[in-house]
């Protein structure tokens, strides 16, 4: 299937590794020039030059958590590719722990940079969007279920898919798609930590594994590849959801 990517132009946040990486690889292969997003200025250098060089991507370091970090993305879209037809905005999640262990100031803090900052992003990216343009908002599942050591993320994501599924009803009279992305246990570089924290890692691993009805943990294509689809003009009727990347694991649909 031709999902019509060809010369569309995108903008991915935390795009040096991780799932908005995944995103991009997928994004160019399929003919879309990109520009990648993050604080890491030489993590994005190599990212570059993973996805082709220039021709095909360009970075810009910019933290999401700083209000002209959006728009200066905007700008060096159109700067460098003469355009702009959609964006993937993914945060890197707060610190794991329990809720109650959290101080106002960690709460503050991960507010400021997941919360305000995405919610900042996703209007400047879709008010800058023409017709048939789509912003995705990388989040969790937590959206739907709390997961049992992240007590900020548990706080922030759900509110956050409200809000996306407002901003969606309320471009689509514009013809601009806003969807949220819900990935599971995918093994990005968060996820490694997280077993890695934990007493036994190996037995945390085959845990999380057994509670997948796919009986394994995702790979960071798999989820790249559904955020390309969803951003591209081939899911031209989907908006306002909430979609799960995560093998089944989510107990309800």
């Amino acid at each position: 299937m031709d999902l019509g990517l060809d010369e569309r132009v995108y903008v991915l946040t935390g795009a040096s590794r991780g799932l908005g990486f995944a995103t991009a690889a997928c994004l160019v292969a399929d003919g879309a020039r990109v520009v990648l997003a993050a604080r890491d200025a030489t993590g994005l250098a190599a990212a570059v030059q993973r996805l082709g060089g220039p021709r095909h991507a360009t970075a810009v370091s910019a933290d999401l958590g700083a209000p002209d970090a959006a728009p200066r993305l905007v700008a060096a879209a159109h700067e460098r590719f003469g355009r702009l037809d959609g964006a993937l905005i993914s945060v890197g999640g707060p610190k794991p722990g329990p809720a109650q262990a959290a101080g106002d100031a960690q709460w503050r803090e991960a507010f400021d940079t997941v919360f305000l900052g995405t919610v900042r992003a996703l209007r400047t990216f879709a008010d800058a969007l023409p017709a048939g343009g789509a912003v995705a908002v990388v989040l969790s599942t937590s959206v739907r279920m709390p997961l049992p050591g992240l007590g900020i993320s548990n706080g922030l994501r759900p509110g956050l898919a409200a809000v996306a599924k407002e901003l969606a009803d309320g471009y689509a009279g514009r013809g601009v798609r806003v969807v949220s992305l819900l990935p599971g246990r995918i093994m990005t570089d968060r996820n490694v930590e997280l077993f890695a924290a934990a007493d036994d890692p190996a037995r945390a691993r085959a845990e999380a594994e057994a509670a997948i009805p796919l009986g394994r943990l995702g790979q960071p294509e798999e989820f790249g590849r559904v955020a390309a689809f969803v951003l591209s003009p081939a899911a031209s009727y989907l908006t306002g959801i909430t979609l799960p990347v995560d093998g089944g694991a989510l107990p309800y649909p």
